[in-house]
C-alpha cells in the first residue's frame, strides 16, 4: 500500500506541474477534486475551493480545520529551471509552489486521510485547500467560511520549517497621495509634491508606536512604492506612495489609520480592512501540545489565510518561509515526511 508520504509527494508532483496562479487555479482544483475522488472521499467545491470531511463527521462534535492554499504567485523572472516540471535531485522537489504552500497542503492532506476513517474522535476534522491566498482575494477561505461547518480552531499550512505561529501579523496596505502645484521646473513656480511628501515619507520611516505586543513586537511601516512626475521640466502636482504597514494585536486598524492620518498631510486611503492580526491564547490544546512535544513556538511577521480566519489558529507546516517566491522553489521531500509527522503528533494531542 502506498505510504502517506508517497502520496503526499506524488500529490505535490501533480499539483506543480498544473499552473494555478492566483484567481486561475480551475485546473489545480479539479486534480484535487480528483484526487479526492480516488481516495474515495466525497469532496465539496466552490469556486476554485476544495474541502472535505472526515468519514464519521459528527454535527454534536466541535470541528478543527485544516487549511491550506494551493494557488502561487508568478514564476520569479531568474529561474533558470522549468518552474512547472517537478524533479526530484538530491533529495530536493523543485518546482513553482513546491514550499509555498504545496507541500504544507499535501502534507495536511496526508493528516487528513490518516484521520479520516478513525472512529471515536473527539474533534470532527475538515480539510480545505483554497484558493487567492497570494493575492488575498475574496474568493479564497473566506468566501467558503458559511459553506463549512462551524470550526472551533484551525491549523494553517505555510511553510515554517514545522514550528509554531502562535500570533500573526496583520497588513494594511495604504494608497497616500500628497498634493502639490504644478509649474515650470525652471522657474520658482508651483508647489513640488514631491516635497510635500517628504516630510510624511520620513514620519513612517522613523515614527515608534508606543505599544509593543509580547508575541509580535513592534508595528512596522514601510514605504514600497512611489510615483510622481510625468516630465522632467515640470514641477509635479502630485506624488503616490504606498505604505506597508505590518500590524500587531495592541492596535486595531481603525486606531492605526486614525494615528497615521493625524500625523501626516497626504492623503491616505487604505484598500482593505481584513488582514487583521490573529493568535491564540497560550492555554489552547494545541499550543499545549506544541509545549508538550518541544516545538518552538514564535509571533510570524508575515501573512496568510489566519487573517481571514474567524476562530483561533496555528500557522506550521514543512518547507522554509525564505524559499517562498525565490527562483527555483523547492522543499525536501524528507520534509514533507516531518510535516506529516509533526501535524499527527500535535493533533494526537487534542483529538485523540
Amino acid at each position: 500500500m502506498e505510504s502517506l508520504h508517497e502520496k503526499a509527494t506524488n500529490l505535490l508532483t501533480r499539483l506543480i506541474a498544473v499552473p494555478s496562479f492566483s484567481k486561475e487555479e480551475d485546473e489545480v482544483a479539479s486534480v484535487l477534486e480528483d484526487f479526492f475522488e480516488r481516495e474515495r472521499v466525497n469532496s465539496f467545491r466552490k469556486g476554485n475551493n476544495i474541502w472535505v470531511k472526515n468519514q464519521y463527521f459528527d454535527p454534536k462534535k466541535p470541528t478543527v480545520l485544516l487549511n491550506s492554499h494551493h494557488d502561487t504567485v508568478r514564476p520569479n523572472p531568474q529561474y533558470t529551471r522549468d518552474p512547472f516540471k517537478p524533479e526530484v535531485i538530491d533529495g530536493k522537489l523543485f518546482g513553482l509552489g513546491s514550499n509555498d504552500a504545496g507541500g504544507p497542503l499535501v502534507s495536511l492532506i496526508a493528516t487528513f486521510l490518516h484521520y479520516f476513517p478513525q472512529q471515536n474522535l473527539k474533534y470532527n476534522v475538515v480539510l480545505a485547500a483554497t484558493a487567492e491566498e497570494e493575492i488575498s482575494g475574496t474568493g479564497g477561505v473566506e468566501s467558503i467560511w458559511s459553506s463549512l461547518p462551524t470550526i472551533d480552531f484551525a491549523i494553517v499550512g505555510e511553510p515554517t520549517l514545522c514550528q509554531m505561529a502562535t500570533a500573526e501579523k496583520g497588513l494594511m496596505v495604504l494608497d497616500c497621495i500628497a498634493q502639490g502645484k504644478a509649474g515650470h521646473a525652471a522657474r520658482e513656480e508651483g508647489i513640488n509634491a514631491i516635497y510635500e511628501a517628504l516630510p510624511d515619507i520620513e514620519w513612517f520611516r522613523t515614527y515608534r508606536y508606543p505599544e509593543v505586543s509580547e508575541t509580535l513586537g513592534p508595528i512596522k511601516m514601510t514605504v514600497s512604492i512611489i510615483t510622481a512626475g510625468k516630465q522632467h521640466n515640470v514641477v509635479p502636482a502630485e506624488c503616490h506612495y504606498t505604505v506597508d504597514v505590518r500590524c500587531t494585536d495592541k492596535y486595531t486598524l481603525e486606531e492605526l489609520l486614525d494615528i497615521i492620518r493625524q500625523h501626516v498631510k497626504s492623503e491616505v486611503n487604505p484598500r482593505s480592512m481584513r488582514m487583521r492580526p490573529s493568535g491564540i491564547a497560550e492555554e489552547h490544546p494545541l499550543v499545549q501540545a506544541a509545549v508538550k512535544l518541544g516545538i518552538h513556538r514564535y509571533g510570524s511577521p508575515t501573512t496568510s489565510d489566519q487573517a481571514l480566519i474567524p476562530t483561533p489558529s496555528v500557522k506550521m507546516g514543512p518547507g522554509d518561509s525564505a524559499r517562498s517566491h525565490s527562483a527555483n522553489e523547492f522543499i525536501y521531500v524528507d520534509e514533507i515526511r516531518q510535516g506529516i509527522e509533526t501535524y499527527i503528533k500535535v493533533l494526537n494531542e487534542v483529538i485523540l
